[in-house]
C-alpha cells in the first residue's frame, strides 16, 4: 500500500475507534456502566483492580483497548508489512483517534455555553 493511502487509512480507521472510545467513555447509553467502573476505579482493593477499572472510564485509556482491535481486523500496517507497522499504526491511530475526541470535546462544550448563554437571555426580563 502506498504511503498516501496508509496515511487517508490512518485518518479514516480513527475514526470509529474515536467513536467508541467517546461513546463508552462519555455517552448516556453507557451510564450504568461507567458510573459502576467509575466507583470501582475508586474502591477497589488492588492497584491492579483499580487501574483496570479506570481503563474504562478514560477515553484516552479505552482507545488503546478498542485501537488493539482494527489494525487486526483490518491488517492495517504503517510504514513496514510486519509487527512493527502494526506497532506503529497502533501508536499513531490512538493519537488521531485523541485528536478527534479532543475536538469533539471542545465542540460540545461550546455548543452548551451557546445554549446556556442563550437560556440566560430568555429568562432576562425584556425592558
Amino acid at each position: 500500500m502506498s504511503i498516501n493511502m496508509q496515511i487517508a487509512w490512518l485518518f479514516i480507521l480513527a475514526i470509529p475507534i474515536a467513536c467508541i472510545a467517546w461513546t463508552v467513555t462519555h455517552e448516556e447509553v453507557f451510564r450504568e456502566p461507567r458510573e459502576y467502573f467509575t466507583k470501582r476505579s475508586m474502591s477497589g482493593k488492588t492497584l491492579l483492580e483499580r487501574k483496570f477499572f479506570y481503563f474504562f472510564t478514560c477515553e484516552y485509556c479505552f482507545s488503546h483497548y478498542v485501537t488493539i482491535l482494527f489494525p487486526f481486523l483490518t491488517h492495517y500496517t504503517l510504514l513496514v508489512n510486519d509487527w512493527r507497522g502494526f506497532l506503529i499504526a497502533g501508536f499513531a491511530l490512538v493519537w488521531i483517534a485523541n485528536i478527534y475526541m479532543s475536538f469533539f470535546g471542545f465542540i460540545r462544550l461550546d455548543i452548551k455555553k451557546q445554549k446556556t448563554e442563550i437560556d440566560a437571555m430568555d429568562k432576562e426580563p425584556d425592558k
